[in-house]
C-alpha cells in the first residue's frame, strides 16, 4: 500500500484522516509542530515543521523520501500570532505542493467548501490561493472541499451541540442560514477513497451532507437527537448579530467574527453526488450524527458547557454581592457588633471588615475574569471553611436561622467543588 503523509495530523480532521488510514492498513507519516499529547501518535513516525516558517521547496524535498502521497490537512479558523492565513494556508502548502510536483507525489488537499470565485473572507481567498497552485502545479492532485464537519472533539460540534442544549437558543435573524454539514466519518472514509482513486484527479471535489439544511432545522436535530424536547428559539436582529461579530473579533474568543458571520450568511452548500460515489452509499443525514455515541453523555457535556458558565457566573455574583454589602449598605455598626462578638474589636474591626469586603470583591473578579481559576476555587473553599467554623463557634444561632445563611454555605461549597473538578479537564 502507498505510504501516506499527513500534515496537520494532530487536528481535529487530520487525527481522524490518521486513525481511518492505520485502520486501513497505509503506512503512515505524520508531521507535527510539538511532541503530540496523544500517546497514541507514537506508533507512527513522526517529523517535526513548522508551519509559519517552512516556505521554501527545498525545505519540504527531504522529508518526502518514501512517500506516495500527501494529505495536507493544515487549517485554523482564526489567526493568532504567527499563524497566519497567509502562512498556514498559503505559502507553507505552496512550498509543500511544489516539492510534490517535482518528487512526481500525489497531494490530496483539504480546503474548505466556500472557497472559489465568489470568496471573500481571507480564510476562503488563502485556501483558494493554495488549491489554485496545486491545480496548476502538474502533478497528480485533488482539492476535498468539505462543507460544516461535525465530530466527537470538533470545535464546531461542541458549540452546535451546546447551542441545541440551551433553554433558549438564539438564531441569528431569521435562523434560515443555510448549511449541509457532514459527518466526520463520511469525510475521512471519501478522503480514503480519493487516495485510491484518481478519478477526480485535478478537480474540486466537494463533500457535503445529503442535503442542505437551515441553521435552525440543524440545531432542532441536534437537540432531538440528544433527546431534550421541543426547542425554544429567539431570533436575534441582524443589527445585534453584527455587534457580536464585531465584539469576538476584538475579543478573539470565539468562532463568532466578522467572517465567520460573513461565511454563514453566505451559505454553504452543494451538490451531494460526489459524495455518494465516493461513499458507495447516501451519507449521514445530521439526525443520525449522534446515533454511535453515548447520546447521555453527549447531552450532559452539552449541558455543563452552559451550566458550567452559569455556576461560575453566580459564584461570582455571591461574592461581588458579599463584598459591596460589606462595605456600607448593611449598617456598618451592626457588622462591628458581629465582630465584636468573635473578639474582633477596636482598630482591628474596621480592618477586618473593609479587608474581608475587598477579598469577597477580588474573588468576585477572580471568578469572572481569572483563566487559571483551581487555585482560586482552592482559596474559596478554604475562606468559607474558616467562616463558618467561626461563626458556628461564636455564632451558633445562625444554624437556625430561617434563611439558612450559614447552611447555603455548603451548597457553595459544592458548587466550588464541582468547579474545581470540572477545571481539570
Amino acid at each position: 500500500m502507498p505510504t501516506v503523509l499527513i500534515t496537520g495530523a494532530t487536528g481535529f480532521i487530520g487525527s481522524h484522516v490518521v486513525a481511518a488510514l492505520a485502520d486501513s492498513g497505509y503506512p503512515v507519516v505524520c508531521t507535527v509542530t510539538a511532541p503530540p499529547k496523544n500517546n497514541g501518535m507514537s506508533r507512527f513516525r513522526l517529523i517535526p515543521v513548522d508551519y509559519t516558517r517552512d516556505f521554501d521547496i527545498n525545505t519540504w524535498i527531504p522529508r518526502l523520501a518514501g512517500i506516495d502521497v500527501v494529505i495536507n490537512a493544515v487549517g485554523i479558523l482564526r489567526e493568532h500570532g504567527r499563524q497566519t492565513f497567509e502562512s498556514l494556508h498559503d505559502r507553507a502548502p505552496r512550498a509543500l505542493f511544489a516539492a510534490c510536483a517535482a518528487e512526481g507525489i500525489k497531494v490530496v488537499q483539504i480546503s474548505a467548501l466556500g472557497a472559489d470565485e465568489k470568496a471573500r473572507s481571507r480564510y476562503h481567498l488563502s485556501k483558494k490561493i493554495a488549491d489554485d497552485a496545486l491545480l496548476a502545479s502538474g502533478t497528480k492532485a485533488v482539492v476535498v472541499q468539505p462543507s460544516l464537519v461535525y465530530g466527537q472533539g470538533g470545535v464546531s460540534a461542541r458549540l452546535f451541540n451546546l447551542m441545541a442544549s440551551l433553554p433558549v437558543i438564539p438564531l441569528p435573524g431569521r435562523g434560515d442560514q443555510q448549511i449541509q454539514p457532514i459527518h466526520i466519518d463520511d469525510l475521512t472514509r471519501a478522503i480514503v477513497k480519493l487516495i485510491e482513486t484518481d478519478r477526480y484527479q485535478g478537480q474540486r471535489v466537494p463533500l457535503v451532507g445529503p442535503e442542505p439544511l437551515t441553521l435552525q432545522r440543524y440545531l432542532s436535530e441536534l437537540r432531538h437527537s440528544m433527546r431534550l424536547g421541543q426547542g425554544t428559539f429567539l431570533h436575534v436582529p441582524v443589527l445585534f448579530v453584527d455587534m457580536a461579530a464585531r465584539a469576538g473579533q476584538w475579543l478573539g474568543k470565539g468562532l463568532l467574527d466578522p467572517e465567520s458571520w460573513q461565511m454563514l450568511q453566505r451559505g454553504n452548500t452543494a451538490d451531494a453526488r460526489s459524495t455518494r460515489d465516493l461513499l458507495g452509499r447516501e451519507p449521514r443525514p445530521a439526525s443520525q450524527f449522534l446515533s454511535q455515541w453515548n447520546v447521555t453523555e453527549l447531552r450532559l457535556a452539552a449541558l455543563l458547557g452552559w451550566l458550567q458558565l452559569v455556576l461560575r457566573l453566580s459564584i461570582a455574583a455571591v461574592w461581588l454581592i458579599a463584598g459591596i454589602v460589606s462595605l456600607g449598605v448593611y449598617p456598618v455598626e451592626e457588622s462591628y457588633v458581629l465582630l465584636a462578638r468573635v473578639g474582633i474589636t477596636g482598630p482591628l474591626a474596621p480592618i477586618a471588615l473593609y479587608g474581608a469586603a475587598a477579598l469577597d470583591i477580588a474573588f468576585g473578579l477572580g471568578t469572572l475574569f481569572l483563566r487559571n481559576r483551581r487555585p482560586l476555587w482552592i482559596a474559596q473553599a478554604t475562606l468559607i471553611a474558616v467562616y463558618t467554623l467561626t461563626i458556628t463557634t461564636y455564632l451558633p444561632e445562625f444554624w437556625l436561622h430561617p434563611f439558612g445563611p450559614l447552611a447555603k454555605n455548603l451548597t457553595i461549597l459544592a458548587v466550588i467543588w464541582l468547579l474545581y473538578e470540572l477545571e481539570k479537564r
